[in-house]
């Protein structure tokens, strides 16, 4: 999945996601060290557990971050692997 964030540096998000476990994240622009640690430490985490980590974060009068644009992008992941169930 290629989400399109709104309000950040990081203008999109690539996702892979398995059977609900996060396999790939993959920020395109944002902080380089900071998105790249947030990826490594998310994969092989259940994307239930990462959004509710992740959602509401907010980076500084923005309303979001990088973080909750995550959270919104594995929500709709979710919810997209459960119509497939």
């Amino acid at each position: 999945m290629i989400y399109q964030t709104n309000g950040t540096c990081a203008k999109e998000i690539k996702l892979e996601v398995d059977h609900g476990v996060i396999q790939k994240v993959e920020f395109v622009l944002g902080c380089p060290g900071f998105t790249q640690a947030l990826s490594r430490l998310l994969v092989g985490m259940p994307v239930k557990d990462a959004i509710e980590q992740l959602k509401g974060i907010q980076c500084l009068d923005k309303g979001t971050s990088c973080p909750d644009q995550l959270a919104l992008a594995l929500a709709l992941c979710q919810e997209s692997e459960g119509k497939q169930s």
